[in-house]
C-alpha cells in the first residue's frame, strides 16, 4: 500500500511523481467515472497532508455536481462562475487560493478551511468537471502542488470512460 510521504522541501516534485505512478496503478483496467474518482478522491485525501476535503465536481449543464469525495459533507450544486470551483469552470484554468476568506464570493461548506486548490478536469477540449482540494493551513498550496494535481487530473482522465 502507497504510504504517506513526507513532504520536506525540494522533494515536492518526487512525491507528486510516486502519487502519479500510484493513481496509473489503482485506475489500471477501470474505466467507470464513479470508481475512478472515488478511489482518486481516496489516494489524494489518505497520501496527502494538511487536506481536509479531496474531491470533485461534475459539470450537468450550467453548473457543477458533487462527485466522489472524501472529508465532510460538501455542498452539492454550484453554479459556474461562483465559489472557487465554479470560477475555475468560468475561466478554465486551475486556480490557487491561499485565503479563501479574501477570495469574493468564496462558498464556504466546511468553516475549517483556509486555502483551496481547483484543477479543472478535461476531457479533450471540454471541461467535464474539477478535482477540489482544501486545507485547514493558510497558503497550504503551491505551483508544486497545482502541476502535481493536475497531472493526477490528466491520469484520471486519460483512465475514464466519459
Amino acid at each position: 500500500m502507497f504510504q504517506t510521504a513526507v513532504i520536506e522541501a525540494g522533494s515536492k516534485a518526487e512525491f507528486y511523481r510516486q502519487l502519479a505512478q500510484h493513481l496509473e496503478g489503482l485506475l489500471s483496467g477501470e474505466t467507470d467515472m464513479i470508481a475512478n474518482a472515488a478511489n482518486t478522491s481516496a489516494l489524494m485525501f489518505q497520501t496527502m497532508p494538511d487536506i481536509n476535503w479531496a474531491g470533485f465536481y461534475f459539470l450537468k449543464g450550467d453548473e457543477l455536481v458533487l462527485g466522489p469525495f472524501q472529508g465532510k459533507p460538501a455542498c452539492v450544486r454550484i453554479a459556474v462562475g461562483r465559489g472557487v470551483c465554479g470560477t475555475a469552470i468560468a475561466q478554465g484554468a486551475s486556480i490557487l487560493v491561499e485565503d479563501v476568506h479574501a477570495f469574493p464570493g468564496h462558498i464556504a461548506c466546511d468553516a475549517a478551511s483556509r486555502s483551496e486548490l481547483v484543477v479543472p478536469i478535461r476531457s479533450g477540449s471540454d471541461i467535464i468537471g474539477v478535482i477540489d482540494l482544501d486545507s485547514p493551513i493558510p497558503s497550504r498550496f503551491d505551483r508544486d502542488d497545482q502541476a502535481g494535481i493536475e497531472r493526477l487530473a490528466e491520469i484520471f482522465t486519460a483512465a475514464t470512460s466519459f
